[in-house]
């Protein structure tokens, strides 16, 4: 399935151009299975080849990262705090997690938010998920934007300038970031283990 969805995003790049990088990364940071591993690297082959500019690829990469987080901030906005904690009220027992636990994390997003959007746009997968705490909290719009352009333009600029620099190697860029995708994964797994350990054992206070 994956090399499907591999071919299927070289094929948009290499069809659409600038359009089609936008597209794509939008609809990466939405839904963060499709490969931005793949879509970045080989958008800076296609400037290689000269089918593109690679300070034209990365604006266009950037662009969709842009609205991307847009989308999944608005949603997060539109389900809000009451929603969530009403939700929480009705199921959250079943997850050990009360309204709470989520005013602790949200007194932690609120403290640090800056910090976590700006570097978390550079870490996969975190790079889309952040932008659901910020929607939930509603932080300021434009500093959400302008922290997000920033962190998401190192980000882009890195995947489309090694693309560019190996030309026909640019799938070699996949499994460096996959390595990373796995560790981010494996300390997120650790972090709900830890979590669901420490609402679970023997003697913890309802």
């Amino acid at each position: 399935m994956f090399s499907g969805l591999a071919d299927w995003v070289t094929d948009v790049v290499d069809s659409l151009g600038y359009i089609g990088v936008a597209l794509l990364v939008a609809l990466e940071n939405v839904f963060p299975p499709i490969p931005s591993e793949i879509i970045l690297p080989f958008a800076g082959f296609v400037a290689r080849d000269g089918g593109a500019t690679l300070p034209g690829m990365i604006a266009a990469a950037t662009v969709g990262s842009l609205l991307g987080a847009i989308v999944l901030y608005g949603i997060a906005a539109w389900i809000g705090p009451d929603r969530l904690d009403s939700f929480l009220l009705r199921y959250g027992k079943w997850f050990r997690l009360t309204p709470a636990d989520v005013r602790r994390a949200e007194g932690w997003f609120d403290d640090n938010a800056d910090r976590a959007v700006l570097i978390c746009r550079c870490v996969p997968l975190l790079r889309s998920l952040v932008s659901i705490p910020a929607g939930f909290r509603r932080m300021n719009l434009v500093r959400f934007l302008v922290l997000t352009l920033i962190g998401s333009l190192i980000w882009n600029a890195a995947l489309v300038t090694a693309g560019y620099v190996l030309r026909d190697n640019w799938e070699d860029v996949e499994p460096i970031i996959s390595v990373v995708q796995y560790v981010v994964i494996a300390l997120i797994v650790v972090g709900i283990a830890w979590f669901a350990w420490t609402r679970l054992r023997p003697g913890h206070a309802e």
